[in-house]
């Protein structure tokens, strides 16, 4: 079978998405042509894009080849056509007309790759890319469309304005759409009911090793009991005022940050207490030793249309170094993981879970936890995708 991907997400950066994952796993046995995110007008002129995109920029002005191959049934398509920057514009009805024309620009790289490589027929993948990708299937035509749905985006302004609209509809046409939470799929099934729920994997390789790794340099002066954090550190997700309550009603346990952080948190008290350090952001290589070394590891999100129903991720990955977890009860944490982790709501019941989970890493509940997350694999997530197209 032959599989392209268009997705939010670039491949060749220093760390995996649901989509680059699922395209990994797929080109194991299928033919696999990923797409990276087009270059549009505001971006090209921007000095606050990261090295992945200036790469591709800079391979559009130097006429580098667009389509590579980087594994032997994988290519990766950087697109050529420069794309207008139109979501300012306030009106949806208009707004289409102009996003028509883009994703026309858009269709004529992938095609174009497409007919290079012979996909004769193909089944195309889209991973949350509402607008660029929307007239694809009509433009494209491949043999089924399939919608990923693995983020609630329409939650944050830049998708709010136009996506409310435009993603439903994308959802009715698709041929497919496959969702990585319950929540998610319970949507999805609103507009199509060939909609489906996947679950989602893990890099099983990076995290489930047999030989323990050296506390990191700057993880190794900080006292324990360590409680530690690995993610993004924006307010939109987590629960800021939460964190800093914990911090100041533990001063003797050490809350440890490992990512990037948001205004609201680089500006916050927590920078001021005593027991809180930020580590800054790592690759994802370097994330087993420092979650190893970590006592209790935490999901502290904000409840809000966001993060109620999403997939956390990183609680599978704590999982497989054994870690016990404590997270906000949101739908996804009670339906997937309430038996595997400590749930909580407030300061309070996070303080009493807390002091629940330093108390359990015995060997045989290290090992539980393990066991658990050994079933979030991309191999058994690609399978199950396999099997809800071929039922479409």
């Amino acid at each position: 079978m032959n599989f392209v991907f268009v997705s939010l997400q670039r491949i060749n950066t220093d760390r995996d998405s649901t989509s680059t994952s699922l395209a990994k796993e797929l080109a194991k046995n299928h033919r696999v042509l990923y797409v990276n995110s087009p270059i549009d007008r505001k971006t090209i002129h921007s000095a606050n894009t990261d090295e992945y995109t200036k790469a591709h920029i800079a391979a559009i002005k130097s006429k580098a080849e667009p389509l590579t191959q980087t594994a032997k049934n994988l290519w990766v398509l950087n697109p050529v056509h420069l794309l207008e920057s139109i979501n300012w514009i306030p009106f949806t009805s208009v707004f289409s007309v102009l996003n028509r024309i883009n994703n026309a620009r858009f269709a004529k790289d992938i095609q174009a790759a497409i007919d290079i490589l012979k996909f004769d027929k193909f089944i195309l993948i889209n991973d949350k890319d509402i607008f660029r990708s929307f007239y694809l299937k009509e433009m494209l035509k491949p043999e089924k469309y399939v919608y990923l749905d693995r983020d609630y985006t329409i939650g944050t302004d830049y998708w709010r304005r136009h996506g409310v609209t435009l993603e439903p509809k994308l959802m009715e046409k698709s041929d497919v759409v496959v969702c990585n939470s319950y929540d998610f799929t319970k949507r999805a099934k609103q507009y199509n009911p060939h909609s489906y729920y996947i679950g989602n994997g893990f890099n099983v390789a990076q995290y489930l090793k047999e030989e323990s790794s050296p506390v990191p340099a700057d993880l190794a002066a900080i006292p324990g009991p360590r409680i530690g954090y690995v993610g993004a550190l924006i307010t939109l997700r987590l629960d800021l005022n939460l964190l800093i309550d914990l911090a100041k009603a533990r001063p003797n346990w050490s809350f440890v940050f490992i990512g990037w952080e948001d205004e609201a948190f680089m500006q916050s008290e927590l920078h001021s207490l005593p027991n809180v350090y930020f580590l800054g952001k790592k690759h994802t290589q370097e994330v087993p030793a420092y979650i190893e070394h970590f006592d209790v590891c935490l999901n502290p999100q904000i409840v809000n249309e966001i993060t109620i129903g999403n997939f956390p991720l990183k609680v599978v990955e704590y999982l497989a170094v054994g870690k016990p977890v404590v997270a906000t009860a949101t739908n996804t944490m009670k339906e997937v993981f309430s038996q595997h982790t400590y749930l909580a709501t407030d300061k309070d019941s996070y303080l009493t879970q807390i002091d629940k989970a330093l108390a359990a890493n015995a060997p045989a509940q290290q090992q539980e936890r393990i066991g658990f997350a050994k079933s979030f694999t991309w191999e058994k997530v690609t399978s199950v995708l396999l099997d809800c197209i071929n039922a479409s």
